[in-house]
């Protein structure tokens, strides 16, 4: 983008070219030239608007984080609706079909920005930590409603439910899981908590 001229919702652009970048490259690729050239702008856009480059990757993951939390009300808002198993899948589906695997990836590889983060989430990997609690108080829901046992540790499959589906989603070259694939193993996760 030509000097001078105005961008509108930099923060947006910028968060959204770094998603791109990192898809197609990972945490490697992931610089602020590799940022600002995707977004089509100057180098210096994106330091008027962030101290500097980790400072950018906090907000960009924070933002990811705010995508979950919109996430999750809805998902409580569906407690009592459909089934759990298609709701609890299509959440899994939702939140590592998107850049959140990728996130991880980079929260793991950029120590700067691990610590970073730190400051404001002591515990978990961000990102996967909110989605734990999303699922975990989707699951307390729908236990208050009687579809989940009551003696159900919601917590603990909150946290299967979570590493299951990050290592059903990482590591995949091209498609993501059939849907199919997915709900199998929700559904064999949830089995003795379903009464």
């Amino acid at each position: 983008m030509p000097t001078g001229v105005a961008m509108r919702d930099v923060r947006r652009q910028l968060f959204d070219a770094a998603e791109r970048v990192l898809l197609r490259g990972g945490p490697n690729a992931l610089t602020s030239r590799a940022v600002t050239e995707e977004a089509g702008c100057a180098k210096g856009v994106l330091h008027r608007h962030f101290a500097d480059f980790d400072a950018f990757l906090v907000e960009l993951v924070r933002d990811r984080v705010g995508r979950i939390d919109r996430q999750s009300d809805a998902l409580r808002e569906a407690a009592g609706t459909g089934t759990v198993a298609d709701h609890l899948a299509g959440a899994l589906t939702e939140l590592f079909g998107s850049v959140a695997v990728a996130i991880v990836g980079l929260v793991t590889f950029r120590d700067e920005l691990r610590a970073r983060l730190r400051r404001t989430t002591p515990e978990g990997v961000p990102v996967l930590a909110e989605a734990t609690s999303m699922l975990a108080s989707y699951l307390t829901a729908e236990r208050a409603l009687g579809r989940i046992a009551a003696a159900a540790d919601v917590d603990t499959l909150a946290l299967t439910l979570i590493g299951t589906g990050h290592l059903l989603f990482a590591g995949r070259q091209g498609a993501p899981p059939e849907p199919e694939e997915v709900r199998k193993v929700v559904t064999s996760v949830i089995a003795a908590a379903v009464p």
